[in-house]
């Protein structure tokens, strides 16, 4: 594939890329210049790893095989500046994840990271110290407005944790930092700030959060999500029960996993919804947008996405769950 087809498949499946032409211009590097990019995402060792956590897997699944180096951060650090729980229950939690992430995918070539094996350094402490006298609190603040555990009672901890992350991307040599929407914040700060401390500037990839079953933010706290392992009559069960109004778009999370779970992971060229001839037969799709189409106009019943959600999204989900049970 070529480079600028692998670009705008990452253009096409995620929410920004900060700057295009910068991500354009490090895909260009791995040909000229034989260096492999370094991609990382950071994630907190905390509750279970679930489709939530897929559209940011696959993306940086796709960034490895255009030639990225990738490292996975299991931040157990931010996790306990965060409250999720002792250092003990974080790595225990972070070794789970950390499989369930090799799983959905990743090569063997990809670098995990413990984020405490060198995050009290004092080379990267001194960084977190200087970063903080050009970061104002407002600023430091805002960035973890919608990561923060505590919304109400904020932690003096969760001023550090968006430095941290800045200093992160620097200390690791990173080019392109990949994250969910909710992460922008937190790379603007390392955008703006790092080039002032002497560091560059990182590309930043954004992709979309995922909607809970239930239609409110996807949380493990709220146990609204389906995990990477669940079983295959506990994916039925959630997504039956799961919120879909007829012909209604916005905030529909069957419609969101469809779009970034069950397209992006099927392997063949269409998706096939199966139905009864009374219903209208089977319908086959070549890609997400005629899909929303057909069940924004009420062409697809909301049983019909469900009951086809299930059948696809196990399909997804198998592989995972077999390495996963190979590895117990």
């Amino acid at each position: 594939m070529k480079d600028s087809e692998s670009l705008k498949i990452v253009e096409r499946t995620v929410e920004e890329i900060i700057t295009v032409e910068e991500l354009d211009g490090a895909l260009s590097s791995i040909s000229t210049s034989g260096r492999k990019p370094r991609a990382y995402v950071g994630f907190e060792p905390s509750g279970s790893v679930h489709i939530g956590h897929l559209p940011i897997l696959n993306t940086v699944r796709r960034l490895q095989r255009m030639g990225f180096h990738i490292i996975i951060l299991l931040a157990d650090m931010h996790a306990y500046l965060n409250e999720k729980g002792s250092f003990e229950q974080i790595r225990e939690t972070a070794e789970y994840n950390k499989r369930c992430f090799a799983a959905a995918g990743l090569s063997e070539e990809t670098e995990f990271i413990l984020g405490s094996s060198y995050q009290m350094d004092e080379e990267y402490m001194m960084d977190v110290l200087r970063l903080a006298t050009i970061t104002t609190e407002r600023r430091a603040r805002r960035s973890m407005d919608e990561l923060s555990r505590s919304k109400e009672d904020r932690k003096v901890s969760q001023m550090i944790y968006p430095l941290m992350q800045a200093v992160d991307i620097a200390f690791l040599d990173i080019d392109v930092a990949v994250g969910g929407i909710d992460q922008r914040k937190i790379h603007m700060l390392a955008r703006e700030h790092l080039p002032r401390l002497g560091f560059k500037a990182p590309i930043c990839v954004h992709t979309p959060l995922l909607i809970g079953l239930d239609g409110e933010k996807m949380s493990s706290s709220k146990g609204n999500y389906i995990a990477v392992d669940e079983p295959e009559e506990s994916v039925e069960q959630k997504i039956m029960s799961s919120f879909c109004p007829p012909q209604i778009v916005e905030g529909n999370p069957v419609l969101q996993i469809y779009k970034h779970t069950i397209f992006p992971g099927k392997n063949t060229g269409e998706l096939i919804i199966e139905r009864s001839e009374r219903h209208g037969g089977d319908a086959r799709y070549d890609n997400y947008d005629e899909f929303e189409l057909d069940y924004a106009q009420g062409r697809l019943h909301p049983l019909d996405l469900k009951t086809n959600a299930v059948r696809h999204l196990n399909e997804v989900l198998e592989p995972i769950r077999k390495v996963l049970r190979y590895h117990l």
